[in-house]
C-alpha cells in the first residue's frame, strides 16, 4: 500500500514524497482512515513504530479544511500531549516536515527553559500545540493558553505519564477541553489505571494494535562483547579509537551510568556528553545539537531520555549496559542503520547481564554474534545460564581473557560497513 491510497491530499502526499516517504508503516495504514473519519482512537503501540506519523498526517489533513473564526481569533484546534521533551520536540519537528505544504502554524511548548519565547509564538497564535503537561498548566493558568477550541486531542505515550508521575496532570488538563472533540489515546502497554483513563475520554473509539517491534533491520550488523563489568570502560575505549567511528550513541540504564562513562570519555580525550532526566532543558538540548552537528563525537543517554532523538546518518549504537526490556534493544540500535544506511550496533554484555540478553535473542529470533577478537573477552554459557553464569565459568573468563590479551595482536575494525 501507499500513502496515495490513503485519500491523503496532495500538499501532504507531495512533503512526505520530499521526506522520502511512500508506503505506511502497519499503525499509519491501520489508524489514518479512522482519524480522517472523524472517530476516537485507542493505539496500542510504541515509540518507532511510525506512530506519530499515524496521527499527524490525519490531523494536518482534517484541520486543512476551511475553518471559519472570528476575526482576530487565534484558536489552538489541536493539542497533543507528550511526556518528554525531546519527544514533543521530535512532534512538532514531525508536523512541519509533513505540513510543509500547508498553511498551518504548529508550536512545541515545555518546562526547563524560558516561557518568554513560548508566550510571545502562542500571542502569534497556533493551530497545533505540542506540550508536556506541566508548562501546559502553568501556561494556562497564567491566561496565555484557552483550550476551549480544541477540535482534536492526542494523548501520546499514556503508559510512560503513568510512569513518571504525570496522570494527575493529564486529568486536570483533560478537565479544561471542550466535551466535544476528536479523542487519539495511544499507548504501548494497557496498565489498569491507562485503561480507565481511556474508557473515561474515548466515545466509541476504533481500536488500533501493533505487536511490539521484535525484529531489526537487516542493514545494521550486530556484535556481542562479553566482558568483565570492570573492562567494559576499557573496552569502550579501544573501539572509540577507531576515528572511522564518526559519531557514536551510547546506552546506559542509569542516569548516574551516564554521566560515569562521559565522565570516562572526557578523560581519555574524546568529547562526550550526557543525556539524561537530571539535567536540565538547555543542557539536554545542548548535548542532542553538538551530537547532530557532530561537534560531540559521543553522547551518552538513557533510554527515558532518549526517547524522540533521531539524528540524520548515525553510525553507531552502542549498549553500554544491555537493557532489562527485550524491547528496548530493538528501539535502540534501530537509531541506526536508516534510510538504507547500513549501521553498527555494540553490545556489551558483562555476567549478570546474560538473562536481559537471553530475553532480546529470544524477541529477535536469532543469536547475536559474539566478537572474541578483543583484549578483554569472557567466556559465558548463555545457553545453559538461567540466571547467573557458574563460578567456573567466570575462572574460564579470566583465563580466556589472559589469553586473548596474548593472541589477539591485530586491531579491529569496527567502522561501519557502507554498501557497495
Amino acid at each position: 500500500m501507499l500513502f496515495s491510497d490513503l485519500q491523503i491530499i496532495e500538499p501532504i502526499l507531495h512533503a512526505l514524497k520530499e521526506e522520502g516517504y511512500s508506503s505506511p508503516t502497519p499503525i499509519q495504514e491501520k489508524a489514518i482512515p479512522f482519524i480522517l473519519s472523524g472517530k476516537d482512537l485507542l493505539g496500542c503501540a510504541q515509540t518507532g513504530t511510525g506512530k506519530t506519523a499515524a496521527f499527524a498526517i490525519p490531523i494536518l489533513q482534517l484541520l486543512s479544511n476551511p475553518h471559519a473564526v472570528k476575526i482576530g481569533d487565534k484558536p489552538i484546534r489541536a493539542l497533543i500531549l507528550t511526556p518528554t521533551r525531546e519527544l514533543a520536540i521530535q512532534i512538532e519537528e514531525s508536523f512541519r516536515a509533513y505540513g510543509k505544504k500547508l498553511r498551518l502554524k504548529h508550536l512545541v511548548v515545555f518546562g526547563g527553559v524560558s516561557q518568554v519565547p513560548q508566550t510571545n509564538a502562542l500571542e502569534r497564535g497556533t493551530d497545533i500545540l505540542v506540550a508536556t503537561p506541566g508548562r501546559l498548566l502553568d501556561l494556562i493558568n497564567q491566561g496565555f493558553i484557552n483550550l476551549k477550541d480544541i477540535e482534536i486531542f492526542v494523548l501520546d505515550e499514556a503508559d510512560r505519564m503513568l510512569d513518571m508521575g504525570f496522570v494527575h496532570d493529564v486529568k486536570r488538563v483533560i478537565t479544561k477541553l471542550p466535551q466535544k472533540r476528536q479523542t487519539l489515546f495511544f499507548s504501548a502497554t494497557m496498565p489498569d489505571e491507562i485503561k480507565s483513563l481511556a474508557n473515561a475520554i474515548l466515545i466509541n473509539p476504533e481500536k488500533v494494535e501493533v505487536t511490539p517491534v521484535s525484529s531489526t533491520a537487516d542493514t545494521i550488523n550486530q556484535s556481542l562483547f562479553f566482558v568483565e563489568k570492570a573492562n567494559k570502560k576499557s573496552l569502550l575505549a579501544n573501539i572509540l579509537k577507531d576515528q572511522e567511528i564518526k559519531s557514536a550513541l551510547v546506552f546506559t540504564r542509569t542516569k548516574h551510568g551516564a554521566d560515569k562513562v562521559v565522565k570516562d570519555l572526557v578523560k581519555i580525550g574524546i568529547k562526550a556528553e550526557a543525556i539524561h532526566g537530571n539535567k536540565s532543558q538547555n543542557a539536554r538540548q545542548r548535548a542532542l545539537t553538538n551530537f547532530k552537528d557532530r561537534s560531540t563525537r559521543v553522547l551518552v543517554a538513557t533510554d527515558i531520555a532518549a526517547r524522540g532523538i533521531d539524528v540524520d546518518e548515525l553510525t553507531h549504537v552502542i549498549n553500554y549496559e544491555l537493557p532489562n526490556i527485550p524491547e528496548t534493544y530493538v528501539h535502540r540500535i534501530g537509531r541506526t542503520g536508516r534510510a538504507g544506511l547500513s549501521g553498527v550496533a555494540l553490545s556489551f554484555c558483562e555476567q549478570e547481564e546474560v538473562p536481559y540478553l537471553k530475553d532480546i535473542q529470544k524477541l529477535i529470533g536469532k543469536k547475536i554474534n559474539v566478537d572474541r577478537s578483543h583484549d578483554y573477552h569472557i567466556d559465558l554459557n548463555v545457553e545453559t545460564n538461567k540466571n547467573h553464569a557458574p563460578q567456573q565459568n567466570q575462572q574460564k573468563g579470566k583465563s580466556s581473557n589472559n589469553k586473548n590479551r596474548n593472541s589477539n595482536k591485530n586491531k579491529r575494525n569496527f567502522s561501519r560497513q557502507r554498501p557497495q
